[in-house]
């Protein structure tokens, strides 16, 4: 018997805010299969306000609530029956986030949870990723977000450790990553990669998302550090307005994809990685299956 279910996963990120609806599909005797119905992402960029001012703006406040009011009424007419909502690092940091949940829940009817960057690391590492990997080998997860990237190293299949860093790409931007932070990465990294014979990285996020869609590369195989350095070099001859009109990049994505860039790059440097694979994954996927397995809370509707 075929039961199909639509969860959603509302995903308010530091740079972004997304809503994922996924058919959740059931038969007897089968694997439960997880396919994406549909995606919406809204660049409000919530960090560019908390990072440098410790708040979200009236502005943004206001794009919050129509986004979320988008939102409650796509998951209404799609028939969704169960949702979550998180918020990461720049409402973690926002000392005006509780008013604003308040205000949302009140005329939205969205329930939004704030999660630190440990839940965030647990909930990224519950998704697909195990389809994705050689349980032979050793890999550096990395997920680049917008206020703090969260790091795993995943060994034989398992998930040894992990760790969120306040890098981000609009921390980056707005030049507010402490020299201290980037040396506790690289010795977080090499201490805990040290003992592999062989590494190499998994990369999460809009912007790898996007340079692997550029590379044209077949879904699988990987980008190569001489690839994403040369990438990398390429998009720094560029000005900003010239990533938008000549390399088709869109202007929420054409600045961010040089810290993001940099993030991964570094994160190859001092694991001593050589390739990085990309296999379209993040949070939103990782809430859905969470909801599914009812590992973290959820709202049924």
């Amino acid at each position: 018997m075929l039961k199909i279910q639509k969860f959603a996963a509302i995903d308010i990120g530091s740079n972004a805010v997304r809503l994922l609806i996924s058919n959740i599909i059931e038969q007897d005797d089968e694997l439960v299969i997880f396919k994406k119905n549909s995606l919406v992402r809204v660049p409000i960029r919530l960090g560019a306000d908390v990072f440098l001012n410790g708040e979200i703006s009236e502005y943004n406040q206001n794009r919050m609530m129509d986004t979320m009011q988008a939102f409650s009424l796509i998951i209404k007419s799609h028939g969704v029956v169960r949702y979550k909502a998180c918020a990461t690092s720049a409402m973690r940091e926002a000392k005006n986030s509780e008013p604003l949940q308040k205000r949302i829940l009140e005329s939205c009817g969205i329930n939004i949870e704030i999660i630190d960057g440990e839940e965030e690391a647990a909930i990224i590492a519950a998704t697909d990723l195990q389809s994705f990997i050689n349980p032979n080998k050793t890999y550096l997860y990395v997920d680049v977000g917008g206020g703090s990237t969260e790091f795993s190293i995943i060994h034989n299949g398992d998930k040894k450790q992990s760790r969120s860093f306040k890098i981000g790409t609009v921390r980056l931007l707005n030049d507010i990553v402490r020299n201290e932070t980037w040396q506790e990465l690289e010795s977080w990294i090499k201490e805990n990669t040290k003992k592999y014979d062989k590494i190499e990285l998994i990369g999460s996020g809009g912007n790898i998302n996007k340079i692997f869609k550029i590379s044209g590369k077949d879904a699988g195989k990987p980008l190569t550090y001489f690839y994403l350095t040369s990438y990398y070099k390429m998009l720094q001859n560029y000005s900003y307005e010239e990533r938008i009109t000549k390399l088709n990049l869109n202007q929420d994505r054409a600045d961010v994809i040089i810290p993001a860039t940099r993030i991964y790059l570094s994160a190859m440097k001092w694991s001593g990685a050589k390739d990085i694979y990309v296999p379209k994954i993040g949070l939103s996927d990782g809430i859905i299956k969470s909801m599914y397995y009812e590992t973290v809370s959820s709202v049924v509707i």
